[in-house]
């Protein structure tokens, strides 16, 4: 909804669109665009961006000194350290005349040097040339390699495409399933909103199953089985369900139980499985541990052979962190061959991925390992980058349960935490008012007055009558303090306000 006031506003001020002459406008632009919704980076990153322009140019009058962006998953802009080992491999490749250059032996680890030798040798043109449609072929043997050490189960580099992150996988997979208005799709409510507006921009149907928010967010298999039967009933064909685990935005990680039951059920109903497996590496809780939906279905034998898979991964998330990478990559389990060549095609109109995310992809599963001269620092950053989100998970939640009217259910895995709030009634008419959201009413006024950016549940779907935000822990731990203080200021004028 504020997307859509935003480009109103813009319209309104374009001057070939009042004088009629333009083509394309938010009128006459492919509607299924319009109808998409991205929250992440919505009307509230859109003002945030206007004070950071006013800061920047020295207005003295906002009543805070910096914008804190802790409405994405961006760790590095949060201060994230990259991962040394990949930054002088990439340095190594982009510069190939460097590896043989006796300084070289001093500035870089003898292992990064032989890596990025292995890829200058491997990658016909460099990486400033076009490559293969599918990626890669070394760097898609790496990760084939790393699939069946994670899994215990075989895998094909002819399976696995290398992708510009996560996102453009799945936007192609739902592509390919997604055939009219008829075709459906699940998603968990709530959900990462790339599924809900990739969904409308191919015209297809969001089906919503709900997690359990009383259950630490958990997934019943009889709420599956009313989504598809009311969808069915509406006249829908469900396609293909989306599963986030770790989740995204509340957190949760599947246990091998839950996950043979979903199996079991995409299998009655023929339904093909998108695992959104990017949060892998981000697992804090006691006892909680990630399980792959490739290694739970091929651990249940020949006899479900036939269930289709297709999984997701990137080099943005886990303690990697390199967004800016776009490296990503997706596997075909069960699928068709025939269908694989039309993905093939598909994945062809695009030429290829870009080589220096191609590359991450390779190093992400292709680490230093005891031994190496670059093992050691690796451990150390791996190690530490996860145990301080661990740390910062435990604290924000801690945080936001002591606040008047918020529960905060425990961040299992992922980058984010998502808090329940439970608004006055004044506050809740104040929203209906401004015509907003009373979550994303709550949001632009955290915004306005501490300069702290979140995305209000209703960006990402939740039960009706409930309320809830999704900020990320991702602030530098030292700062974490300074983030939990001003909300919980901002919480309880909030709450006075509007009593």
């Amino acid at each position: 909804m504020l997307a859509r006031q935003a480009l109103k506003q813009l319209r309104a001020s374009s001057s070939l669109a009042s004088r009629g002459f333009a083509v394309l406008t938010a009128d006459t632009i492919n509607p299924n665009i319009v109808k998409a919704e991205y929250a992440v980076r919505g009307a509230l990153v859109l003002r945030s961006n206007e004070y950071e322009n006013r800061l920047a140019n020295g207005d003295k009058s906002l009543p805070f000194d910096k914008v804190i962006p802790c409405n994405i998953g961006n760790p590095q802009v949060l201060k994230q350290e990259p991962i040394e080992f990949h930054r002088q491999v990439l340095a190594l490749v982009n510069v190939p005349g460097l590896v043989d250059q006796p300084e070289a032996q001093k500035l870089f680890q003898p292992d990064a040097i032989a890596r990025a030798k292995f890829y200058i040798d491997n990658i016909p043109g460099g990486t400033g040339a076009y490559g293969h449609s599918k990626g890669s072929a070394v760097v898609r043997e790496e990760v084939a390699r790393f699939l069946q050490r994670r899994d215990g189960h075989p895998a094909d580099p002819e399976d696995i495409y290398l992708t510009d992150g996560a996102s453009p996988a799945v936007q192609n997979s739902l592509l390919a399933l997604i055939r009219d208005e008829n075709d459906a799709i699940m998603a968990p409510i709530p959900q990462y909103p790339l599924y809900s507006a990739a969904i409308a921009i191919n015209n297809g149907t969001l089906v919503g199953y709900y997690l359990d928010e009383s259950n630490a967010w958990g997934l019943d298999v009889n709420e599956l089985a009313r989504a598809v039967k009311e969808a069915r009933d509406a006249g829908k064909t469900v396609r293909a369900m989306a599963v986030i685990n770790p989740g995204n935005p509340t957190g949760q990680c599947l246990s091998e139980k839950n996950i043979k039951e979903i199996i079991k059920f995409c299998k009655k109903e023929n339904i093909l499985i998108l695992a959104d497996e990017v949060y892998q590496e981000n697992v804090y809780a006691e006892g909680k541990k990630f399980f792959s939906f490739k290694k739970v279905l091929r651990d249940m034998g020949k006899e479900y052979d036939d269930v289709e898979l297709i999984s997701f991964h990137s080099t943005s998330k886990g303690f990697t962190g390199e967004c800016g990478r776009r490296g990503g990559y997706m596997e075909l389990v069960n699928i068709d061959e025939d269908a694989k060549d039309q993905f093939y095609k598909l994945m062809s109109v695009n030429l290829c991925s870009n080589i220096d995310g191609q590359l991450v992809v390779g190093m992400m599963t292709n680490p230093p390992q005891p031994g190496d001269a670059s093992y050691e620092r690796y451990a150390e950053q791996r190690d530490g980058t996860l145990g301080s989100l661990k740390r910062r998970a435990e604290k924000l939640v801690k945080a936001f349960n002591e606040l008047e009217g918020v529960t905060c259910n425990e961040t299992e895995g992922a980058m984010y935490t998502f808090p329940n709030l439970t608004l006055p009634p004044k506050a809740v008419e104040a929203a209906k008012e401004a015509g907003m959201a009373p979550d994303a009413f709550y949001c632009m006024q955290m915004l306005d007055e501490t300069g702290i950016v979140v995305v209000p549940g209703s960006g990402f779907g939740q039960k009706e009558g409930t309320w809830h935000f999704r900020t990320t822990i991702l602030p530098p731990e030292d700062a974490v303090d300074d983030v939990i203080e001003k909300t919980s200021k901002f919480h309880a004028r909030f709450m006075d306000k509007y009593r």
